[in-house]
């Protein structure tokens, strides 16, 4: 556990802060308009013509916040999930609420709908899947975190089956649209006030509680000799891993590895306390998602490439470097 009177754990925080600052900077200046720093900062004060400014402040800003918020949410998530169910292969999605999100909001897409209405759809779907998974593995008693996670990713098959019926029914023309939102899409990101606050409250309620996450992480024995109300708190762990799930994916559809990878990169980097790993994985969730989504509207611009694939394709050669100096330093 770290030890946080030492500066360690407070200079690591501090540089994590300054990423995502850094990333957001990057994110206004570059995109498929070219647009100069000069002219992104004179936007930011109001001097910048009207043209320069929609694009800075009312297009790429509120997406750059958007990905920093969803990360985060994404990588906080995987965290509590990790600790519920006591399984590093836990992550956000695990309980049903992605594949939920998806059968709802193609659904709606297929019938026409509006971005709210599909907004809608795809937050009811995810609660009510992650409902559904709870429901099942609870059946007439208490529920274990393997009963939890095998409920889980079988409905999440059953899912899967159902995305790709109504893709294969789905008409041409929604096609496109349809996969994009399954691989996670931040085109329409356009209010993501409501997800930075959800991602503040959750981390810094998290952080206040975290020295109950360490406890329960040991395992349910010794949780309640500490006088842990295990039950209950899982009950929270659940309740909020679920509504940063949903949330997350109605903002930005379904963006994977985020809630999955982020939670082992920070305990690699800062040890297992959570007083740490809790704001650290939000600060370095919202920065990968950032980057990636800059990278997926610039590259190959002006088309868009699903921002989904590249938070993996830079994610994973960063946790396997990490990963391979943490062994050889050991």
């Amino acid at each position: 556990m770290l030890d946080l009177t030492s500066t360690r754990p407070i200079l690591l925080l501090v540089g994590l802060t300054l990423f995502p600052v850094v990333a957001i900077v990057i994110a206004l200046v570059f995109g498929s308009a070219d647009i100069s720093p000069e002219q992104t900062w004179q936007a930011i004060i109001g001097d910048a013509p009207e043209s320069i400014r929609n694009i800075v402040i009312d297009l790429r800003l509120p997406r750059a916040l958007t990905a920093f918020a969803v990360g985060g949410l994404l990588a906080v998530a995987g965290v509590l999930m990790q600790v519920l169910l006591r399984n590093p292969l836990a992550e956000p999605y695990i309980l049903g609420s992605s594949g939920g999100a998806a059968v709802a909001a193609l659904l709606g897409m297929m019938l026409g709908w509006g971005a709210i209405a599909v907004d809608f759809a795809a937050f009811g779907g995810a609660i009510g899947a992650t409902l559904l998974v709870f429901s099942i593995a609870r059946g007439t008693g208490s529920w274990t975190p393997a009963r939890l996670l095998l409920t889980g990713v079988v409905l999440a098959a059953g899912f899967s089956a159902i995305t790709t019926l109504l893709l294969a029914l789905s008409p041409d023309k929604e096609l496109r649209g349809m996969l994009f939102w399954l691989m996670g899409d931040l085109s329409f990101a356009a209010t993501p006030a409501r997800s930075l606050w959800l991602l503040t409250i959750i981390t810094v309620l998290g952080t206040v509680a975290a020295r109950h996450l360490n406890v329960l992480a040991r395992g349910d024995l010794q949780a309640a000799i500490v006088g842990l109300p295990v039950s209950a708190f899982r009950m929270v762990i659940f309740a909020v891993t679920a509504l940063a799930t949903a949330v997350s994916v109605t903002s930005v559809g379904v963006i994977g590895f985020v809630g999955l990878v982020v939670p082992h990169m920070m305990r690699l980097l800062v040890g297992s306390d959570h007083r740490i790993v809790l704001p650290a994985s939000a600060l370095a969730g919202g920065t990968l998602l950032i980057i990636a989504d800059t990278l997926a509207r610039t590259v190959m611009a002006p088309r868009q490439l699903p921002v989904g694939a590249l938070t993996a394709t830079l994610g994973v050669p960063l946790f396997l470097i990490l990963m391979r100096r943490t062994s050889r330093s050991n």
